[in-house]
């Protein structure tokens, strides 16, 4: 091997050394993402909280890691039970909630404590909620409870902290345990409730619903808050208690290929092996002189150009029809994965919460959505109704955040 390909390979042992150093020793920076998780010890997650549930648990706590509908075909029932579910945002789908409602009308409890929360389960108890978008994050609020004797655990959350409440409740099953209140910019109070029991069923079954996740979290938890955290479980009856640990925004996922690998043992060792052996392939074919490697062109993506071609064929051929279902199809599905909202009935309701989450106005999120109703009202379309409809969603969507 001469002088060249001997220090080209010691560069790059060296780099590879270093890299790899780099990563495994390179200091963590304070995560501030939202994880409501039990292994997590970062601001947001529920380590402390977790660790500290078999004071409101009769007998040792269990953790369900799956959906809530696989776990309760299992779970033995035969005693009453307490679902806690902690998360910034929590939905359930058709199964679940019959699963869900199933275990509260036979006689167990559930704890639900979300900014925003949706499903059949909660639907049926007739109860909204709503999200105070203004000063998302840092206006303060005051979060009391109702009953006198708790006064002394109301506490004001300043920061970290998403203002949530319920705006309408079943006053016949429904109580309400606890307030949120905030301050307006004219310096008026508003206070809703943003912690009550609804009863189910003839069994004694019961949920429990709260609006503010955050005040669980190891950051409220450690900062004066505990008793506020500690008096909301109180109300919780004393019997086990079920932790939920996969509806979580925190669910464990190594985002670092090779922090995922040199934390598995048997990974580890086959890098190891393999970066041993590519350093012995360099040592021992260093010698042989490699014929020059001929410049290949990268593949044309023809994507656009084939997508752009189908489209001039359906236009030449008139088939408006067509274009105009595959256009609202399209944005459609463009609403549902970037604003999270279902799009089965364009009710009045989801204009509202649309307009909001696009920073469009409330007027022409109307116009729109009755222009795509009017559409798919009819069997036949014309080119000026396309190019209308063009023109009103490339303007609705200039506006995208």
């Amino acid at each position: 091997m001469d002088k060249r390909s001997k220090i080209a390979l010691y560069i790059i042992g060296a780099v590879i050394v270093f890299m790899m150093i780099a990563e495994v020793t390179k200091p963590k920076a304070l995560n501030w993402r939202d994880s409501f998780s039990a292994a997590d010890k970062i601001p947001l997650g529920c380590y402390v909280l977790y660790n500290e549930l078999e004071t409101f648990s009769e007998g040792d706590v269990l953790v369900s890691e799956q959906s809530i509908y696989e776990y309760l075909k299992k779970v033995d029932t035969d005693k009453t039970k307490t679902l806690i579910f902690i998360n910034n945002r929590i939905y359930f789908d058709d199964e679940e909630s019959d699963a869900l409602l199933e275990f509260v009308e036979n006689g167990n409890s559930v704890f639900i404590s979300s900014t925003y929360f949706y499903g059949n389960a909660l639907d049926s108890l007739n109860v909204n909620m709503e999200r105070q978008y203004a000063n998302l994050f840092r206006k303060e609020a005051e979060n009391k409870f109702v009953s006198p004797s708790l006064q002394s655990n109301n506490r004001i959350f300043e920061d970290v902290i998403e203002n949530s409440h319920f705006t309408s409740l079943d006053t016949l099953n429904t109580t309400v345990l606890g307030t949120i209140t905030t301050t307006r910019e004219n310096d008026s109070e508003e206070t809703h409730p943003n912690f009550i029991k609804v009863d189910v069923g003839d069994n004694n079954g019961q949920f429990i619903l709260h609006s503010n996740p955050f005040a669980f979290t190891n950051y409220h938890l450690l900062d004066d808050k505990e008793d506020y955290a500690a008096t909301v479980l109180s109300y919780l009856p004393k019997q086990q208690i079920i932790w939920d640990n996969n509806y979580k925004s925190g669910r464990k996922v190594i985002t670092s290929p090779l922090r995922y690998i040199l934390q598995n043992t048997a990974l580890k060792w086959a890098f190891y092996i393999s970066m041993f052996g590519l350093i012995l392939f360099v040592i021992f074919r260093g010698k042989r002189t490699q014929r020059i490697i001929p410049v290949i062109d990268k593949l044309e993506n023809a994507t656009v150009d084939f997508t752009r071609t189908i489209g001039e064929l359906y236009y030449q051929h008139g088939d408006y029809t067509n274009i105009i279902e595959k256009k609202v199809q399209y944005f459609l599905e463009f609403i549902r994965t970037n604003y999270y909202l279902d799009t089965n009935q364009l009710s009045a309701g989801f204009i509202e919460k649309l307009a909001i989450k696009s920073t469009n106005t409330k007027e022409d999120t109307k116009a729109l959505i009755d222009y795509i109703v009017f559409l798919k009202s009819k069997t036949n379309h014309t080119e000026q109704e396309l190019i209308e409809l063009n023109k009103k969603i490339e303007h609705f969507t200039k506006h995208k955040l």
